[in-house]
């Protein structure tokens, strides 16, 4: 399974966003995504689960992980 910090690299270059667009989309502080992607801190696997769903949802990405989105 990929590491979290690809999968949401993945998911924000899919989308189109910049990391600041990224941050913005979803009201986070951009130092915080900026450790998330750079494996510096891990974000919480709930967090994860919950980028994603937003961004099916909206119509921003196609492709995602879907077994992330199953984990408990």
């Amino acid at each position: 399974m990929k590491e979290y910090k690809d999968i949401i690299k993945e998911a924000r270059t899919e989308a189109g966003m910049t990391q600041k667009a990224f941050c913005e989309y979803f009201g986070i502080p951009l130092r915080t995504y900026e450790d998330w992607e750079a494996g510096r801190r891990k974000m919480p696997s709930y967090v994860l689960r919950l980028m994603l769903y937003k961004l099916k949802i909206e119509g921003c990405v196609e492709h995602i992980s879907e077994d992330v989105l199953d984990e408990e």
